[in-house]
This record gives C-alpha cells, sequence and structure tokens, in this order.
C-alpha cells in the first residue's frame, strides 16, 4: 500500500462569477465537493492520511500540465494497491498455510451431499476433488457458474445489480508529478488520470453494464475516445486514441446498494447440506475484512483459530508504508549493481522477500539472460516456480506490467526461456 495525494480539479470557468456553477452546468458545485471531502477526512482514521484542503493550482505544481482556467483545487491523500500483487499475494499467504492452488484449473460439475464432490479439468487432465464447503467467488461468471456448475438459481435480484465494465487507458505520461488528478466531466462522470509504472498515465474510468462473455471483453472505440476527450478537457498535452498504448477492461458482479462498497454475501447450509458461500462485488479497500468474515462463517464446520487477519501482514509486507524508502536503499547497499528505479519496482514487488527473488547475485550478470530492460532470470525463475506464472503474459501483465516496456523480439526470448524451465 502507498500513500499519494489526489487532486480533484474544479472548472472554474463554469463559476467565474459565482460560487456556484452556471446554472446550466450538470457538474456538481465546488462546496458539494469540499462537503465530501471534509465527511471523508472525519471516516479516515486519524493520523494516518493528511486532512483535505483547497488548492491554487496557478501557484501550484500541479498546474503546470493543465489548461487555464482551472485555478482551484481540492487536495485530499489516498492509498493505493497494485491489484494484481494484491491477488498473487493473498494466493502465496494461503499455500504457506496448506492451501493448493490450481491457476488455471477449471471446475466443470459441483455435487452437493454432506460434502462436495468437483469435477475439474486442470491442465487437460479431469480429476474429482472432494471438499467439506464450497465457495462461489468468480467475480462475473457467478451467475453462470451457479447455473451451469452448481445447478441452482444465481444470486437473487435484490442483492446483485448485474455485470458492470469498468475500462482505461495507458498513455504516455502526461504530467512530471506523482500525484494523481480526479476531475469530473460535463457527464457527471469522475475520470482520473494517474502516474502508471514511471513513463505512463493510467486515465480511466468508464463504467456501464455488460452482456456477453467475461472472458472476451473489449474496451469500445466509443470509450476510448471519450476518456481522450476527457483528458484534453484538462491537459495542455493533448492525447488521441492512436497514443493509446494500453488498454485495460474488466468486468465484475456488482452488488446492489446498500451493499455495493462491502460486496454481497451469502451463506447456505441447509438441510445437512454441505455449506456453499457465494461472495461478489466489494470494494478492493475492504476484500481482507470481507475474506475474513465470510471464513469466519464456516467456524460451525471447521476447527479455526480466531481471527488473525487484520494486524498480519502478506508475503514480503512485514515494514511500515514509511520505511519503503529505508528498504530500497537497503536493496541497493546489498545488490549495488541495482538502479534506484529498478530497486524500487522490486521492493515495490516482493517486499522484505527480495532476497528470494535475487539471492546471492553480485553482479547484473550473476542475474541470467535479460528480457527487456527489467527482467532477468532468475525473476522469471522465481515467478514460475513460487507465484505459478506459466505463459509470459502472467508475467508481462499479470505479476507486473513489464510488457509496457519489452520489445517483441524479448517476448520471444522470454517465451523460449520460460520453456525450458517448464
Amino acid at each position: 500500500m502507498f500513500i499519494f495525494n489526489s487532486y480533484f480539479i474544479y472548472d472554474a470557468g463554469h463559476a467565474k462569477s459565482s460560487k456556484f456553477p452556471h446554472p446550466h452546468s450538470e457538474e456538481r458545485p465546488p462546496w458539494l465537493l469540499r462537503f465530501g471531502l471534509l465527511l471523508y477526512d472525519r471516516l479516515a482514521r486519524p493520523g494516518l492520511l493528511p486532512a483535505s484542503a483547497t488548492v491554487d493550482v496557478t501557484h501550484h505544481p500541479i498546474g503546470n500540465a493543465l489548461k487555464r482556467p482551472f485555478g482551484t483545487a481540492f487536495e485530499y491523500s489516498d492509498c493505493v494497491v497494485d491489484d494484481s500483487r494484491l491477488v498473487i499475494l493473498n494466493a502465496l499467504d494461503a499455500a504457506e498455510r496448506g492451501a493448493v492452488i490450481r491457476t488455471g484449473a477449471r471446475c466443470v460439475r459441483a455435487d452437493r451431499l454432506d460434502i462436495w464432490r468437483l469435477v475439474a479439468i486442470d491442465r487437460g487432465h479431469r480429476q474429482v476433488i472432494t471438499a467439506r464447503a464450497l465457495a462461489n467467488t468468480s467475480g462475473a461468471w457467478t451467475a453462470s457458474v451457479a447455473e451451469t456448475v452448481l445447478r441452482m438459481p444465481p444470486p437473487k435480484a435484490g442483492t446483485a445489480q448485474g455485470v458492470a465494465q469498468v475500462s482505461q487507458i495507458v498513455v504516455r505520461r502526461l504530467f512530471d508529478t506523482d500525484n494523481v488528478y480526479v476531475f469530473q466531466n460535463s457527464d457527471r462522470r469522475l475520470i482520473f488520470a494517474s502516474p502508471y509504472e514511471g513513463d505512463f498515465t493510467l486515465i480511466g474510468s468508464v463504467g456501464h453494464a455488460f452482456k456477453g462473455d467475461p472472458a472476451i471483453v473489449s474496451m469500445p472505440a466509443n470509450d476510448v475516445a471519450y476518456l481522450c476527450d476527457a483528458a484534453n478537457r484538462y491537459f495542455r498535452e493533448r492525447v488521441e486514441p492512436s497514443d493509446v498504448i494500453r488498454i485495460v477492461s474488466g468486468v465484475n458482479m456488482v452488488a446492489g446498494k446498500p451493499a455495493a462498497r462491502d460486496g454481497s454475501t451469502a451463506f447456505d447450509a441447509r438441510g445437512g447440506k454441505a455449506p456453499l458461500l457465494t461472495m461478489f462485488g466489494g470494494d478492493v479497500t475492504t476484500s481482507r475484512l470481507r475474506a475474513e468474515r465470510a471464513v469466519s462463517r464456516l467456524t460451525p464446520f471447521y476447527p479455526m483459530s480466531p481471527r488473525w487477519t487484520a494486524k498480519t501482514p502478506l508475503p514480503g509486507g512485514d515494514f511500515a508504508w514509511t520505511r519503503f524508502d529505508t528498504e530500497v536503499d537497503a536493496a541497493r547497499e546489498r545488490w549495488k549493481f541495482l538502479s534506484e528505479g529498478q530497486a524500487r519496482r522490486l521492493v515495490a514487488a516482493y517486499g522484505s522477500r527480495l532476497a528470494a527473488v535475487l539471492g546471492d547475485a553480485t553482479d547484473r550478470a550473476g542475474l541470467g539472460p535479460a528480457f527487456g530492460p527489467e527482467l532477468t532470470a532468475v525473476e522469471v525463475r522465481y515467478l514460475m516456480t513460487r507465484e505459478w506464472a506459466r505463459f509470459p503474459e502472467d508475467i508481462l501483465w499479470r505479476r507486473s506490467k513489464l510488457g509496457l516496456t519489452m520489445p517483441p523480439e524479448d517476448r520471444d526470448a522470454l517465451a523460449a526461456f520460460m520453456a525450458t524451465v517448464a
């Protein structure tokens, strides 16, 4: 987790003669934005995040990348997490406590008696697995898994709002600060522009209802143009659809209000049948708490220890976020051949477990063949043996975002190397 400053840019052009927007504007008035941030301050844990403030953009570095007359911004602090790394570290933590992780396996049938009897296809092989409880946490596939695999009704309409798609675009870096810009478009949608992997900017997000196969979700061309137009309204440097380097798009089952932030959880253990837990939706900030609550529902069926995850770090995260720079300095001291940028990426990904990746290497050659400017053989081996990476895409986009900077010829070399390791 990293703490950063966000700046909510208010369009002063709609309110030159008044503290309220133009009567025909559909945008939120500044007083409403300020009130919301004051409420945000009250809800935040005391001492963890700085309080929000009003900033004069014309005399602040964040204004350098913006058009005029955007003269006012509301500053607030928030936290950011790499969701891909969060997923992997949860799986790694579970594996170290005895769980069996089967990436790529597909459950095709589930029979429910006093235990669950599951039929799975794992790397082309059919396997039968028994379990005392089953959790359907398949995201956008929640309803289809319920109907086709479990052969039971999907989640009730009262708890589910449907399947929603969220899309973002990656472009060249548009500003020099490490802060996040948040602004509202003319249709009241909130758009953000965030520093991304050093040399890029992530712009999002467009959300709308989705129908179809979640496995082949794609971003419509009009959504790409929409985000470009939204960014061009605020930033001096123009962004065209042809400038988009990568599209990030995904779907999820959305919980209906008032459970939107915490998602929806249903538990069924009636009639002597094996327990079934169904979870979907929810915000990433409450993901670990929701998981803890879900596991606690199974306490009557399993011998369990008291709750412990609230204060237990994930693998590699056993240091305070304020010590991140100290960890980077320590990594550069131990592996003197690392640049500051390389050390920051590696510490951000592996934390205090970096030694398990780099070992006792004393120079860059000791890390084996290089694939692009960042990735080396020792890291590839670690990801394959410890983090279940099987294909180049697993490493380039799911375990990292190094695909943004890797030339095509190095991707081919990576695929050949992974084939030899496998």
